[in-house]
């Protein structure tokens, strides 16, 4: 029998083997992640999707303004959106913008608007009420009437602050003395930098009045607060030692941790994280710019001085550690004045002074059997997060409020200043203040990326909604 004679019986066996590996290669089903579809009619009239696009952009903008997450807003625009039946909004944020789209089918011509954020600003008490008002539309059978909510976000943003202006700066003073008790030195030099942060918030304001970019307003600022303790080293040459003002270096580190934008950190490396690259970057910027100016401000009053005699000296005055008692004491008084600082209702401050008492326990547990650089901070903020999302869930204060007063207190001023200082007054002054760099880098990095993994985690013990999913869709990859 030849071959020809049965072809088939021949070449069915090879052929059976050749199916048999394509299908072990070629892909079956859908793919991962589909790349484009395109939206259905949403079925809900012109002038209702109009409007709730609108409610949408408003509640967005407040929502950035005061330095939440652009996941944390897109999750929230598009739950709203879903409750009005307006499935498959695309929100797009660059930072200083927000634009909402949505593709009405084949037949009609898709919406698509714009509003950019002109506003910073830091009032907790104004988006808990934003939260709320969100809630009350996203978590019931039927939503409020778009109008009606609308006249409500309207009334809550033009809404007064909770407390008069003389309670935030008490606030301020509250924070700066709270530094000051970390390193546990005397009585006068809590005063002192008390005051300082009074004066620093009355110079920042004027500033802020006649219109003065925040660079140099920054760099204004922290000037001052330097003059005071190049001040009291002066006096201390001149041999007029003051009581209790033994290390006037502190007044600087509570000068360089009030003015330190812990917030826009926080938030950049959240955005980052969440794959918004954008946005991350525009953040980032804001606050490396903020911190120039602060540099600039402290290193130029730190070369006057040392150029005319005065002896500033840091090596000798503070130690690398901060002892717990202390640490935890000043933490919780750093956690009052940044909740009367950001403008929190008066009821909910002992929870941040709490929240910030316990961060730094676990820090102060943690730093001697961790030395790596931002590594224990790095856990610090892991339970920062996870404290500011169970609050949040709790009595829906602002997850980032809670957030950045359990950590406010870690922010690495200290390293920062030695850094400047180690600048200044070397002259290899770039390799001199690099290894302190270094470790002020790492803090924060550490920091922030420990309460973005912490929430993190909560949020997914707690379960991710679908809007929440679609926000965070753009960090994944693809392959």
């Amino acid at each position: 029998m030849t071959p020809g004679d049965h072809p088939e019986g021949q070449q069915q066996p090879a052929r059976s083997l050749l199916h048999r590996v394509t299908d072990l290669v070629r892909g079956s089903g859908t793919p991962t992640q589909i790349i484009s579809i395109v939206n259905p009619s949403t079925g809900v009239p012109e002038r209702q999707e109009r409007a709730v696009i609108d409610f949408c952009l408003r509640a967005g903008e407040a929502m950035l303004a005061i330095g939440a997450s652009a996941a944390d807003v897109v999750a929230m625009l598009v739950r709203i959106s879903e409750s009005y039946g307006i499935h498959g909004m695309h929100v797009d944020i660059a930072f200083t913008s927000i634009t909402v789209s949505v593709h009405r089918g084949m037949d009609d011509e898709p919406t698509s608007v714009m509003r950019v954020v002109r506003v910073r600003t830091t009032d907790y008490t104004r988006l808990q009420k934003v939260y709320r008002l969100i809630y009350e539309i996203t978590e019931t059978e039927k939503p409020l009437d778009v109008e009606v909510a609308r006249a409500r976000l309207v009334a809550i943003l033009h809404a007064p602050h909770p407390y008069r202006r003389w309670v935030m700066t008490a606030g301020q003073a509250i924070l700066a003395g709270g530094v000051v008790v970390m390193f546990n030195v005397s009585f006068v030099l809590i005063l002192v930098a008390a005051a300082s942060a009074v004066v620093s918030s009355w110079l920042a304001r004027r500033l802020s009045k006649w219109a003065v970019p925040a660079f140099f307003s920054q760099m204004a600022v922290a000037a001052f607060t330097t003059w005071i303790a190049v001040l009291f080293f002066w006096l201390r040459e001149m041999g007029i030692e003051l009581p209790g003002a033994n290390s006037p270096t502190v007044i600087v580190i509570s000068g360089i941790i009030m003015l330190l934008s812990g917030i826009g950190l926080t938030s950049a490396a959240r955005d980052a994280i969440d794959g918004y690259y954008v946005t991350a970057s525009a953040r980032g910027l804001e606050v490396v710019m903020m911190t120039l100016g602060l540099a600039v401000g402290i290193s130029l009053t730190l070369g006057l001085a040392l150029r005319m005699g005065v002896p500033v000296s840091v090596a000798t005055s503070l130690g690398p550690v901060i002892e717990p008692v202390p640490g935890i004491i000043g933490a919780s008084l750093i956690g009052v004045g940044f909740a009367l600082t950001s403008y929190v209702r008066l009821l909910y401050v002992p929870l941040m002074a709490a929240a910030a008492g316990i961060v730094f326990a676990v820090y102060a547990v943690l730093a001697p059997n961790l030395p790596q650089p931002g590594i224990a901070p790095a856990f610090a903020g892991v339970v920062a997060g996870i404290i500011g999302y169970l609050i949040y869930r709790w009595v829906k204060i602002p997850e980032s409020a809670i957030t950045m007063a359990g950590i406010i207190g870690l922010i690495p001023g200290l390293a920062l200043y030695r850094a400047l200082y180690s600048f200044m007054e070397s002259e290899f002054g770039v390799t001199a203040s690099l290894p302190e760099l270094v470790i002020a880098l790492s803090t924060g990095v550490g920091l922030a990326a420990g309460t973005t993994i912490g929430g993190f985690m909560t949020r997914s013990a707690f379960g991710l909604d679908r809007a929440a999913r679609l926000a965070l869709r753009r960090s994944r990859v693809v392959r």
